[in-house]
């Protein structure tokens, strides 16, 4: 077993920094309102660390709390979608030598989001953070159809160009809004009878490997994630697709 707690000024003293809004007027009043808000939540030794107004009946709170609460990491079951991602040029390498032709991935964040920050991140030429993204990979066909793209018309283009691979990004999550446009989208899929047909992968801000396999995609990625990492998974998922078959 290995029981780990949050961990504030010394190890396993519980504490735990929140941020929330009340729909109050700033003031002391707010203040020891949203202290009891913590303690309620369960939470000791609760302290309203900073306090600002938003208007003039909302505030916002950072507050300070201490937990019992402990978990058991080995307990813990989670499976990320690449263990060890690959360089561009060992994708390249990669796709060279097991699929002798460029693959072709096509993305877009789809329905109403119209945040393109995470698919010109992953797929854009000049990438992210000193990370090319896929259009710069000379084995890779990369298209990029932006944002508020209808889940049908980005899958229409991938059948129309033969993708290999899809890339569904959302940004927006209010009220779940990304897993319901998520959902639809494999829905979508199998209603064609197409879902076999591609590797489909999920990103976002909200998006972790565990929800988007749930959700039943092959794999999702988070913030921090680059092309290389996407890349990584694509290849290495055909490969395994194409050996299943053998």
């Amino acid at each position: 077993m290995k029981i780990i707690k949050a961990y504030g000024d010394t190890l396993n003293d519980g504490a735990i920094q929140l941020s929330f809004t009340l729909p109050v007027p700033f003031g002391g009043k707010a203040k020891e309102a949203a202290r009891i808000f913590v303690e309620k939540m369960g939470f000791h030794k609760a302290d309203i660390v900073h306090a600002e107004p938003l208007s003039g009946e909302f505030t916002f709170f950072v507050a300070y709390g201490k937990t019992d609460n402990a978990v058991d990491y080995d307990e813990v079951e989670y499976t990320e979608a690449v263990d060890k991602s690959m360089s561009m040029d060992e994708v390249n390498a990669f796709i060279k030598q097991n699929f002798k032709r460029k693959i072709v991935i096509v993305g877009a964040c789809t329905g109403f989001d119209a945040h393109t920050v995470g698919i010109d991140a992953i797929m854009n030429m000049k990438g992210y953070n000193h990370h090319f993204g896929l259009e710069r990979y000379p084995m890779i066909e990369a298209m990029n159809m932006g944002s508020q793209v209808p889940n049908e018309k980005l899958i229409e283009q991938a059948v129309k160009i033969n993708a290999d691979a899809i890339l569904v990004s959302q940004v927006v999550t209010q009220k779940d809004a990304h897993i319901k446009n998520l959902t639809n989208f494999v829905e979508l899929l199998e209603a064609e009878k197409i879902r076999d047909r591609f590797i489909i992968v999920a990103g976002g801000p909200r998006i972790s490997n565990k929800l988007a396999v749930e959700i039943g995609f092959d794999a999702g990625f988070g913030a921090g994630t680059y092309a290389e990492d996407v890349a990584t998974f694509i290849v290495k998922r055909m490969y395994e697709k194409i050996t299943e078959k053998r």
